[in-house]
């Protein structure tokens, strides 16, 4: 079966270098947060403020290159073939003979469900991270930047909640890697780039 390149080196890069990050600083922001004790306080919270400003400025980079690549178009959110998607992954995947209804190509790397997922994961969970992260980070220069009047506790809770979104997005993310045909498809694309020329998609 033909094959199609997908996922360019960066873009593997990108996600396995995101998937990385993002395990470190929930392992380490749990642990600062008391749920338990691996590194120690002071360590994990250091490894907290490194990784997040590793992601951080991957999250630049990442943002210019979809910019100047024109690959931010691939997370425009459409309703076509919406309905036929979820109608898949609630009840056709189960059918042996049932196969995706969504044609994975190079001008369109995501499903609808995908495009929906991955705008949540963007425009809502990821911004309230970063900010309510780095004013976490920021706290003894509040006062200094004007923002003596804000509640360090509210902020706290908002940036554990925004994390325990994060961490559900991954779970429900790590699921649906499996649910392609063959079962390992989808992980092996993010691995070498290639899809089959009619995979199924997450």
């Amino acid at each position: 079966m033909a094959r199609e390149m997908i996922f360019t080196r960066f873009e593997r890069f990108w996600h396995w270098t995101q998937a990385f990050l993002i395990i470190c600083l929930m392992i380490t922001g749990f642990e600062v947060n008391g749920a338990y004790v691996l590194y120690g306080y002071e360590r994990a919270a250091d490894l907290h403020r490194l990784a997040a400003w590793v992601l951080i400025w991957l999250w630049v980079f990442a943002i210019f290159w979809h910019l100047i690549t024109g690959e931010w178009r691939q997370y425009i959110p459409t309703t076509d073939k919406l309905a036929a998607v979820v109608r898949y992954y609630t009840s056709d995947m189960f059918d042996p003979n049932a196969s995706h209804p969504f044609k994975v190509g190079r001008l369109s790397k995501h499903n609808p469900l995908q495009r929906l997922a991955y705008l949540s994961f963007n425009v809502a969970i990821t911004p309230v991270i970063w900010v309510s992260g780095l004013l976490y980070m920021y706290y003894n220069d509040w006062d200094a930047i004007g923002l003596g009047w804000m509640s360090l506790l509210w902020v706290a809770g908002i940036h554990t909640a925004a994390s325990f979104a994060m961490l559900a997005f991954l779970i429900v993310h790590i699921y649906m890697v499996f649910m392609g045909k063959p079962i390992l498809g989808h992980l092996k694309a993010m691995i070498t780039g290639y899809e089959p020329e009619t995979p199924d998609q997450t």
